[in-house]
């Protein structure tokens, strides 16, 4: 949901219409074999989602051509066929779904999309698998609610409820761990007007009630963000000995922890709600965001799958050096792969088929392990719904030491442990 990127040309694409299956086409029966059509809808274009639709394209891709250099989908070779997508807008959401209706492609795979339901409406009676990274709880109950209408659209990330859910637990475990200790227990909370961000806000402030820490204040904050300055104020005059910056887009969050940085409220613990996962965070903050936390209900782990992954990514897209984004890149990964092991077993055509192939799916991933056996069709947060990591997608908690994204939470998957940030002190 977040951060902009320059548009997209179709070259940077790749992978449209016919150019997609001829990326991959050897000679033979491989060439002369019918692809199974993948539509993405991408947006190229806008103030939000960019940088997240190009990580999640740039996933998509990568699978797609292990895939297809190890044979296909028994025999098959998969196509990638990108549709230019406004998510901004209900209409322009809705127009792009209904594209891929008519293109009659075996499958959709979507990154998020900002107003689910024009989306879901759109290919209701379309009943190829519609697979997304939403993060909406809005999502997940349509879906519960008519299953016969929705019962083949998926979820690959639990809901954004989580977000607010999981800090006040995350904040308890940290301090318990010696590793931090609190200025006080007062949480400042900065929140941006969106629902998605209205939504974590909420369940934020529901999950202080029944933990060590409490709210504060809640300052408003308005996309764009022009000036931090009033804001970096009322943080200093609240004194909270957390801060939590419920906003999205990684230039803005850049812009706040310079300025922050350079005249911070001692001893807090800055929180940045998602955007830092864009390379633009680093790219633009520098040595400003050392220290700083930001957390994701999804994202790439650091273990030995997902390393590998990292490793595989970089030499295809950073050869030349770079930020790796580290939730989307995943999601794309990983729905292309699942969807052909899915299809593996089931005809790409058989729509009904396919579909409850899915609901018995299980694949674990390098941003953890998918199942849809459940009304939402979601896999599960861990640890809040599920308390083994193998059961569910974790929460990481990540902080920028040395000047990289570090995990140092939850300690299943962690790579590093916290460190106090410069204005921390010793």
């Amino acid at each position: 949901m977040k951060p902009q990127r320059p548009s997209l040309t179709r070259r940077a694409l790749g992978l449209t219409g016919i150019a997609a299956a001829a990326w991959f086409s050897t000679t033979g029966a491989w060439a002369q074999a019918k692809p199974i059509v993948i539509g993405l809808p991408i947006a190229q274009s806008g103030p939000a989602g960019v940088a997240d639709h190009a990580d999640y394209l740039n996933g998509a891709k990568l699978a797609a051509k292990e895939i297809n250099a190890a044979g296909g989908v028994n025999g098959r070779p998969l196509e990638l066929k990108v549709f230019d997508i406004d998510i901004m807008t209900p209409e322009g959401t809705q127009a792009t779904f209904r594209k891929m209706v008519d293109a009659k492609v075996q499958a959709i795979a979507s990154p998020f999309v900002l107003i689910p339901t024009p989306a879901m409406e759109a290919v209701s009676r379309y009943k190829a698998p519609y697979i997304h990274g939403n993060t909406q709880q809005a999502s997940l109950d349509l879906v519960k609610a008519n299953p016969a209408k929705y019962g083949h659209i998926f979820q690959i990330d639990p809901p954004e409820t989580f977000y607010g859910a999981g800090f006040p637990a995350f904040l308890e475990q940290l301090q318990a761990s010696g590793g931090w200790k609190p200025i006080n227990n007062k949480v400042h909370i900065i929140r941006e007007q969106i629902a998605y961000t209205q939504t974590i806000s909420k369940s934020t402030e529901e999950a202080l009630k029944s933990s060590k820490f409490e709210l504060a204040k809640i300052t408003d904050i308005q996309f764009p963000v022009q000036d931090w300055g009033p804001v970096l104020q009322d943080i200093r005059k609240t004194g909270a000995g957390v801060v939590m910056v419920n906003h999205w887009v990684a230039a803005e969050l850049a812009s706040f922890a310079k300025q922050f940085a350079a005249n911070p409220l001692p001893g807090a613990l800055v929180y940045l709600q998602y955007g830092p996962s864009q390379p633009e965070f680093l790219n633009l903050s520098g040595k400003a965001a050392e220290g700083f936390i930001w957390g994701t209900v999804y994202g790439a782990y650091a273990d030995k799958q997902g390393k590998a992954f990292r490793e595989a990514y970089r030499k295809e897209y950073l050869a030349k050096g770079g930020v790796m984004g580290l939730v989307y890149t995943g999601g794309g990964y990983d729905t292309v792969k699942l969807l052909a092991q899915n299809w593996k077993g089931a005809d790409p055509d058989n729509f009904e088929a396919v579909n409850a192939g899915l609901r018995k799916l299980t694949y674990r991933g390098v941003n953890g392990f998918y199942r849809f056996d459940n009304p939402q069709q979601a896999p599960k947060h861990y640890p809040m719904e599920v308390k083994e990591l193998e059961q569910g997608i974790a929460h990481l908690f990540f902080q920028v030491q040395n000047g990289e994204h570090q995990i140092i939470a939850p300690g299943a998957v962690k790579q590093a442990s916290f460190k106090p940030a410069p204005w921390m002190g010793k």
